[in-house]
Formats: C-alpha cells, structure tokens, sequence
C-alpha cells in the first residue's frame, strides 16, 4: 500500500483541508516576491509585519510557505506579476489556476467536471457533482480511497468554497453553473506556455 501511495497523483492533495483558497493571502506574498525578495526573506516579512493577521507563527509560516509554493508552480513571472497587480478577478482566477498546477485533485476536477460542463453546454451543478467527483477518485486510487470520510467532506467543501470565490457558482446551494469569462492574461500565458488543455475549467477552447 506504501508503495501504491507514494505513487498516486493525488498526494498531497489531503493538505486542502487545511489551506484553502488563500486569496488575500497569495496576493500578498505575489506582491512581496515582485519587490525582489526571496523566500524566507518572503516569510520572515510575513511574519515580523504580522499581514497574514494569524494568531500562531506557525500557521503564518505553513500559509506563506504553500502561498509560495503554488506561485512558483506556476512557473511564469508574468502571472505572479498579475497575481500582485491586476484586479481582484484576474488574480482570482489565476491563483485557481496555480491551485490546479499544484494539486491534480483541483486540475481534474476542473477539468473533467466543470471543463466538460462548459463543452457540453450543461451549466447544471449542484454539490452531488463534487460528491460524484470525488467518489470517482476514491474507486480509482487507494491513496483517496484510504482517506476518512471526514477528510473527503472537507475537501468537497474547500471545492465548493473555491467555485464561490471565483464566480462559477453563486453559493453553496446553487443549482446552476455560471458562465465564466477567461481573462486575457490566463489564456494567453495558457496558450503560449502549452497549457491549452486547462482552458476549458475556464469555459475556452482551444
């Protein structure tokens, strides 16, 4: 079972729970690395300035440290400049789009549910569709299959939580799929780095 696990794509992604969205908070570290500081230099300001406005140290260094770590798993400085200084629904969406690159359980959920919705035209939705997801995953991979239910329902609502943040859904009872507009810097940094098969969590096509 070890072995199997260490080799899921899906590792890692339990750590959702625990994360979130984290819009104010990728914003601000995107704004820090712009001003030409490095990791730690980037965590040790986050911290003596207190801007995350958490209680403990250590949940500020594990914050600034996955902000960090989907930023750079965008790998294009061009985006992470949009991150810190574009308006809020460019950013929004382009730190959904590092979600994606650093979790393969956001990407294929994006992908697979929300990309197919927008192809076929089906802008039904409802939280059984998140539910259908991640069933699927749990009969397709023993890593997802090993987690609690508990883990599984936090997961369902960190994705539900992220469908809110980023205007596909109105609220956690929607029935009905917002029709998103992709903005200009996602595609075009998409299309040029290659990434074309994520345009459609974002209602384009290649």
């Amino acid at each position: 079972m070890a072995i199997l696990d260490s080799d899921s794509p899906y590792k890692g992604s339990g750590q959702l729970t625990r994360e979130q969205f984290l819009f104010y908070e990728m914003r601000t570290t995107a704004r820090l690395l712009q001003e030409g500081l490095t990791d730690q230099e980037v965590v040790d300001q986050i911290l003596l300035e207190n801007l995350f406005q958490y209680p403990t140290e250590k949940t500020v260094k594990q914050t600034a440290r996955a902000c960090l770590s989907r930023l750079h798993a965008l790998e294009d400085a061009g985006l992470i400049e949009a991150v810190a200084t574009q308006d809020s629904y460019t950013a929004k969406q382009i730190c959904l789009y590092a979600m994606m690159k650093q979790y393969r359980m956001i990407w294929d959920f994006m992908i697979t549910v929300i990309g197919a919705k927008y192809q076929q035209q089906d802008y039904t939705f409802n939280r059984r569709d998140i539910n259908a997801f991640c069933l699927r995953l749990q009969e397709q991979d023993d890593l997802v299959a090993s987690w609690s239910g508990n883990t599984i329902q936090k997961i369902e609502s960190v994705i539900s939580r992220i469908l809110i943040e980023n205007e596909y859904i109105n609220n956690g009872k929607s029935t009905q799929l917002n029709p998103v507009l992709i903005c200009g810097t996602l595609e075009a940094a998409l299309r040029v780095n290659g990434e074309d098969a994520a345009l459609p969590a974002f209602n384009c096509f290649p």
